[in-house]
């Protein structure tokens, strides 16, 4: 193939010009159809039996560089646009970045849909086509301001197909078109993402912010991931979406294995369908009312089929994230579907008496996960300590019942996007030292250990890493205005704002060591702390946590005697393109989650496989990753799960006795009240949260602050001995292979999908 003459074609075609004549945009045009046209040359990949993996968020990213990897040209095109002067890099910032996810769980969907297709394995992506997304982040008098996030343009990597469906609820039709995205596998085959619309949304609906009329279901179904559920109309707005999604993609499935020719008595043959999350749990039930309704089934032939058909993957400990719909909600949006649902309970209660395990509670809500858990055969967690959790306590009932169907499988995360494409650096240096066959098999990794010793590699590591500090400074620079030390630490935390996570304790440790500068002790190296974080609209006490975090960056760069020893960054708009930044840049990498809370993370693997060390509790896969280290290339502080759990049980943590006998966490959180915070933000936010955290702390951030700040201060002390970060750093690097989502994936595979 002749990368210069096919990419020539493509912008004559387009603008009439040469390469060297074309703008960065009218490149990126060009290089996009150049790319799809490889893309519809690539075989699609098929067998007797395929996964539809169905999902609220698929946190995508840009696809162009993601996409060139894969499908092995990148490198080429590279020299050949140099070779004109330009600069893809330059020419990728050109891409809007699709807004279909939120965090963790949605960026997981991506990883898995790229591996799913590098491991050529039939499956593809079922979700809908949010218009605006989750939204975009702004900054307005050190508070978060949502507004739309457009990035759907007419020339893009969506395709329009002619496969539509009509959609029935309670008190409306609305008919559906599907979109795909294709998922190339590296140097593979191509899967799909499967994203339906409704052709009569209307963006014109939102006119301030993010608000918009939640009643007008067709103009306004597919325009935002997660709308506002703070009321009614936002609790309808989700099931309609969640049934649009599900019932559109139920009818995919459907149609596929009849033109393939295959009985429908016998689905589960052909067909694994994985429910990612609870969101897409109706599938279940609206499979089962297809079936005796149009297609002849019994309702326990189409139970029997349905039951083998579904699987279920478990993201969360947090009983607040299960989904409870109240049943008169669904009796509203799908009557259809409630005798079906009502069935499937009087099924279980005849069963089992424990009022733990029925779908349906006294108060009439609907228990989606015990919908997935009893009426589908796999059931599986995230990371090894969040499964066990699951086992021993948070599902403990269905543990006993069912324990055949609990299985873990630990998060992975593609290394063709967090370290091809974000870190070629770090790729040139392992390819020049251990060869190229961790791109396939990413143990390969560990033969890096070899090279412990070497200065020279240790010296390289740490040459990337400042190159790599050094962009990050200079982005930072221009987009938020702010200017960073490239020698100083760079401490980061990006992840979902929420108070599990503790982000509030990341900032409880900037106070102190903020008091600790202005009483003169000065810390040997600047420090700089760099935040990423969207909160959720109406989740009140995570808008403040991110109020506080915009109050200390103004202190700290407004102190003389401060900002030469420390600066605090709120980056704006956190996203994929952000972390692509990020994440090959950080020196300590903030894992901060109250132990039992976290599920898995996959930042965690981003940041190690980059050479970040990490601060952590012994939570999600922060255990798998010290497992691998050893105790002497990780941070690990803050109280176990077990004893989390138990507190919890005996609801005997009391956040103010901490306060009360601590100087200096009573001085930390004093601080977010005193004058000086007073002068420069908001009293409301400030004093809510403070309130929250003298009276309530769920999560516990006052149980183990002292041990974080210990741990923490004992982190950047260590930080001096360079040899010896070097050689954590190279560690990392080469443990992170186990945390390929290729591997996660050829587990789901042997386990639960057995597609070969």
């Amino acid at each position: 193939m002749n990368v210069e003459k096919q990419l020539q074609e493509a912008v004559l075609n387009l603008y009439g010009k040469d390469i060297k004549a074309c703008t960065n945009e009218e490149l990126y045009y060009g290089l996009l159809n150049f790319t799809k046209s490889l893309i519809n040359e690539t075989k699609p990949i098929t067998g007797s039996k395929k996964v539809y993996y169905i999902s609220a968020e698929f946190l995508i990213g840009k696809l162009m560089s993601n996409n060139l990897i894969n499908l092995g040209v990148r490198e080429e095109v590279n020299k050949v646009l140099a070779s004109y002067g330009k600069s893809l890099a330059e020419i990728e910032e050109v891409e809007p970045e699709p807004s279909l996810g939120n965090g963790g769980l949605g960026r997981l969907a991506a990883c898995f849909l790229d591996s799913i297709a590098t491991l050529g394995l039939p499956g593809d992506g079922i979700g809908l086509n949010y218009h605006f997304g989750l939204f975009k982040q702004v900054f307005t008098d050190k508070l978060q301001d949502a507004q739309k996030n457009e990035w759907i343009e007419k020339q893009g990597w969506l395709n329009k197909t002619d496969v539509s469906f009509q959609v029935a609820f309670g008190d409306r039709k609305v008919t559906s078109r599907l979109y795909d995205i294709d998922v190339v596998g590296y140097e593979n085959g191509v899967n799909k993402l499967h994203l339906f619309d409704i052709e009569t949304v209307d963006e014109s609906l939102v006119e301030d912010g993010i608000s918009f009329d939640k009643e007008e279901i067709e103009k306004n179904l597919t325009l935002f991931l997660y709308p506002d559920d703070s009321d009614e109309a936002g609790n309808l707005l989700r099931i309609y979406q969640q049934y649009f999604m599900v019932s559109n993609g139920a009818r995919l499935i459907l149609k596929e294995v009849k033109e393939a020719g295959y009985d429908l008595h016998k689905l589960n043959e052909h067909v694994v369908i994985q429910i990612n999350d609870t969101h897409p749990t109706m599938v279940i039930p609206e499979l089962i009312r297809i079936f005796t309704e149009e297609e002849g089934f019994t309702m326990d032939e189409a139970i029997e089929v349905v039951s083998k058909t579904c699987a279920y993957t478990n993201h969360t400990i947090l009983a607040e994230a299960l989904e409870k719909w109240p049943l008169k909600f669904l009796e509203k949006v799908v009557p259809q579907l409630v005798p079906i649902i009502k069935e499937l309970d009087k099924r279980i209660a005849k069963k089992y008496t424990d009022p733990k395990v029925q779908i349906i509670d006294k108060d009439g809500r609907v228990h989606m996960a015990h919908i997935d858990i009893h009426y589908g055969f796999s059931v599986n967690g995230v990371a090894a300590i969040h499964t066990d959790i699951l086992k021993e306590t948070e599902l403990n009932h269905f543990y006993k019942l069912y324990p055949e169907k609990f299985n873990n499988k630990t998060n992975g995360i593609t290394f063709r996007r967090w370290l091809q494409s974000c870190n070629q650096e770090l790729v040139a240096l392992l390819d020049e030292t251990i060869g190229t066959g961790y791109k396939k098999d990413a143990a390969e990794l560990e033969k890096l250990l070899a090279f412990i010793e070497d200065d020279a590699v240790l010296d390289k590591i740490e040459e990337i890493k400042y190159d790599k500090k050094k962009a990050l400074a200079k982005h930072i620079t221009e987009v938020e205005g702010v200017e960073i030390d490239p020698n100083s630490i760079f401490d980061i935390q990006i992840k979902r704002l929420h108070e599990y996570k503790r982000q509030q304790m990341n900032a409880l440790y900037i106070i102190h060591k903020y008091l600790e500068i202005k009483a003169g002790k000065k810390p040997q190296r600047p420090l700089t702390f760099i935040f990423g974080a969207k909160a959720a609209p109406a989740y009140v006490i995570a808008q403040d946590i991110i109020h506080l975090l915009l109050v200390l960056q103004e202190i700290v760069a407004k102190d003389p005697e401060v900002s030469p020893y420390m600066k605090v960054v709120m980056v704006e708009n956190y996203n994929v393109t952000y972390a692509e930044r990020l994440i090959p840049a950080c020196d300590v990498s903030e894992q901060i989650s109250l132990a039992s809370k976290e599920a898995s993370g996959t930042g965690n693997m981003k940041f190690m496989l980059n050479g970040a060390v990490t601060l952590g509790t012994s939570d999600g896969a922060n255990v798998e990753i010290h497992e691998l280290v050893g105790d002497d290339n990780i941070y690990i502080f803050g109280q176990d799960s077990d004893t989390v759990i138990k507190h919890y049980a005996d609801a005997d943590y009391v956040s103010r006795e901490f306060y009360e006998n601590s100087p200096v966490i009573k001085a930390a959180v004093d601080f977010i009240v005193s004058e000086q915070a007073l002068a420069v933000g908001h009293k409301e936010n400030l004093e809510r949260l403070y309130k929250e955290l003298l009276n309530k702390d769920w999560f516990m951030t006052l149980l183990d602050l002292e041990d974080y700040i210990e741990t923490k201060d004992k982190v950047f002390a260590d930080y001096e001995d360079r040899r010896r970060w070097k050689k954590m750093m190279l560690v990392n690097i080469a443990k992170a292979g186990f945390f390929s989502s290729d591997r996660t994936i050829a587990q789901y595979d042997r386990d639960i999908w057995k597609l070969r």
